[in-house]
C-alpha cells in the first residue's frame, strides 16, 4: 500500500506544478515590470536635470541633445530583454487556493469512489493465509467489495462448509446461483449445505434442488453423494448403494474418495442383508455408462420381401460425430420383433462409447448379404440423449439408400 501512496503523491506533485509554475512566473514578470518602471523614472529625472542645466547656461543645444540621447540609450539597454507585461485575470490567490483544494478534493473523491479496499485485498491475497479464520475473513471482505463475483461467493461458501457452518454456506450458495445462474454443480452445493443446515432433514426444497441438478447433469457428483447419504440415513440402503455406485463411477481411479465411498457401499450392503434384503445389481446406466433399451420391429408391408435368415444390425451412432457405430448387436429377421440393450459394454472401440456423446441416433438395417454398412431396408430414430432410460421403439420401414 505504501507504493500506491508514493505513486499517488508523485502524481499530485505533477498536477500541482501546473498550478504553481504560472504563479511563480507571474511573480518574476512583476519584478521585471517594477525594474522597468524604475528605469523610466530615472530616465525622466535625468532629462529634467539636463533641461535645468541648459536653462542655467551650463549646456548648449548640442550638449543637451547629446546628453538626452545618452540617457535614452541607457534606458533602452536597461529595458532590453524584459518580457511583455502579463495580465492575470485570476489574480494571485486563486491558483494558490486551487493548489490546496485539488489534492484534498482528489483524496476525498478517491476514498469515496475509489478502490483502496480492492488494492489492499489484492496485496493480502498475494500472501499465504496464516489460518482458516484468516482465509475466511479475507473472502468475506472480498465478497463485500465485489458482491457480484461468483468465484468469490463460491469459495466463501465452500470455506463455510469446511468450518461446519452449513447455514451460512446455504445463504452464500443461494447468492452464487443468483449471480452465476442455475448450474448443476452450484445447485448440488446449495442442496448439500441446506440439508446439513436443516440438521440432516430431507425437505422438498433439497429434493427440488437435487432433481434440477441431476436433470441438467445426471453425473453431478455432489447431488449423487447427498442422495446416497439421505437414503442411508432413511435406511433405504439399496438406494444408497445405487447412488454411491453411480458416484464412484464418476471419480478417477486415483481419487482418495473412492475408498470412503466403497466403505459406505459395504456398510449399506451389510445393513441391507442384515434386514433380510438382497443387493440388486445396478444396471449399466446406474454405474455411469449409457444404456439404451430399444424394441425393433419390421413394417408389415416388408414381411413378404425378406427372408427369415436375413441379418438385422441394430446399432447406435453419434448424432454429430464419427459415422462408426458406438454400440451394435446382430440378430436375424426371424427374431423380430426383438428388444435389445445397447450400452458401453457393446462399444465397437474403447474410445467410442455411448456415454462419450450427448446425442445419438438408433438405426436398424436388414442386410441379406450380412453387411452392416449396406442392406435392403432400414429404420432410423430421431436424435435422442445418450442418457435416455425410457424404452425406445424402432420400425424398419424404408429402403436403404
Amino acid at each position: 500500500m505504501i507504493d500506491f501512496w508514493l505513486a499517488a503523491g508523485l502524481l499530485l506533485l505533477v498536477a500541482l506544478s501546473f498550478l504553481l509554475i504560472p504563479v511563480l512566473r507571474g511573480r518574476r514578470a512583476q519584478r521585471e515590470e517594477d525594474r522597468t518602471a524604475l528605469n523610466v523614472a530615472l530616465y525622466q529625472e535625468r532629462v529634467a536635470e539636463l533641461h535645468s542645466q541648459q536653462e542655467e547656461g551650463v549646456l548648449d543645444v548640442a550638449q543637451m541633445a547629446s546628453g538626452r540621447a545618452e540617457a535614452a540609450r541607457e534606458l533602452l539597454a536597461d529595458t532590453e530583454g524584459a518580457d511583455t507585461a502579463r495580465v492575470s485575470r485570476l489574480g494571485k490567490t486563486a491558483p494558490l487556493i486551487a493548489a490546496i483544494l485539488v489534492p484534498v478534493l482528489g483524496l476525498g473523491l478517491y476514498l469515496h469512489f475509489g478502490a483502496a479496499d480492492k488494492v489492499e485485498l489484492t496485496r493480502e491475497f498475494a500472501q499465504a493465509p496464516q489460518s482458516m479464520e484468516d482465509m475466511t475473513q479475507r473472502l468475506e471482505r472480498a465478497v463485500a467489495a465485489q458482491p457480484d463475483s461468483a468465484e468469490g461467493l463460491y469459495f466463501l461458501g465452500r470455506t463455510y462448509m469446511a468450518q461446519d457452518r452449513p447455514a451460512d454456506a446455504a445463504k452464500i450458495f443461494e447468492r452464487t446461483v443468483a449471480v452465476a445462474g442455475r448450474q448443476p454443480e452450484l445447485l448440488g452445493q446449495w442442496a448439500q449445505a441446506q440439508y446439513f443446515a436443516d440438521n440432516k432433514k430431507w425437505s422438498d426444497k433439497v429434493q427440488a434442488l437435487t432433481d434440477e441438478a441431476l436433470k441438467a447433469d445426471p453425473k453431478e457428483v455432489t447431488s449423487l453423494g447427498l442422495l446416497g447419504i439421505a437414503a442411508f440415513e432413511a435406511e433405504r440402503y439399496q438406494d444408497a448403494i445405487d447412488y454411491w455406485t453411480r458416484l464412484q463411477a464418476q471419480l478417477p481411479a486415483e481419487d482418495a474418495s473412492r475408498a470412503a465411498l466403497q466403505g459406505g457401499i459395504e456398510r449399506a450392503t451389510e445393513k441391507l442383508q442384515a434386514n433380510g434384503g438382497t443387493v440388486a445389481k445396478a444396471p449399466a446406466a446406474a454405474v455411469g455408462g449409457a444404456l439404451l433399451k430399444v424394441r425393433v420391429d419390421l413394417a408389415p408391408a416388408l414381411k413378404a420381401k425378406v427372408q427369415p435368415g436375413d441379418s438385422v444390425f441394430i446399432f447406435a451412432r453419434a448424432a454429430s460425430g464419427p459415422p462408426a457405430p458406438l454400440a451394435a448387436k446382430r440378430v436375424t429377421v426371424a427374431d423380430l420383433p426383438v428388444t435389445v440393450e445397447l450400452g458401453d459394454a457393446d462399444a465397437m472401440m474403447p474410445q467410442l462409447k455411448l456415454s462419450n456423446f450427448p446425442e445419438v441416433q438408433l438405426v436398424a438395417r436388414v442386410s441379406r448379404a450380412g453387411q452392416p454398412t449396406a442392406g435392403e431396408w432400414i429404420g432410423r430414430s430421431k436424435p435422442l440423449a445418450s442418457s435416455t432410460t425410457a424404452p425406445q421403439h424402432l420400425t424398419i420401414d424404408s429402403p436403404d439408400q
